[in-house]
């Protein structure tokens, strides 16, 4: 494995989830009976972290030659040109210097990633763009595991 990398959630949306069925909680208990006060908190948890770490789940990997963002694959002999980006780039590149076309994994707590250049004729999607922790690390498996495909 040349890089891998899962995109969690931060620690700041757990707390703050957490807070806010516990203050659903407290406007439930004084109004409603106790044990539907308590069945509605323990399904709004159960709700907020199936949607945490469904929404964490993605995971950004070079391995074996291959490229994984989410649920997205592509063989690095089909990958171009790698940037890594900060967030200000991100930004620009999500934004006024979008395609349509473009495959995105954005994250809004990760705010620095990578644009991977694809030059597969068949492929519809001219980039991918990719939130992630660590972006030059990123960078450097994918050139790394390039270079490596054209060599062996």
């Amino acid at each position: 494995m040349d890089y891998a990398e899962r995109l969690t959630v931060p620690l700041r949306w757990w707390v703050q989830g957490t807070m806010l069925v516990a203050s659903f909680w407290l406007a439930f208990i004084v109004a409603i009976p106790e044990t539907v006060a308590w069945s509605i908190t323990a399904a709004a948890v159960v709700v907020m972290v199936a949607l945490f770490v469904g929404y964490g789940r993605p995971r950004v990997a070079v391995e074996d030659g291959i490229l994984h963002a989410g649920p997205a694959h592509i063989d690095l002999e089909h990958v171009g040109e790698v940037t890594a980006l900060d967030s200000d780039d991100v930004r620009r590149q999500a934004g006024v210097d979008a395609d349509a076309r473009a495959y995105l994994l954005l994250r809004p707590y990760l705010k620095r990633g990578v644009r991977i250049d694809i030059t597969d004729p068949a492929d519809p999607a001219p980039y991918w763009l990719v939130s992630c922790r660590r972006p030059e690390a990123l960078v450097t498996a994918v050139r790394v595991g390039r270079t490596a495909g054209r060599s062996g």
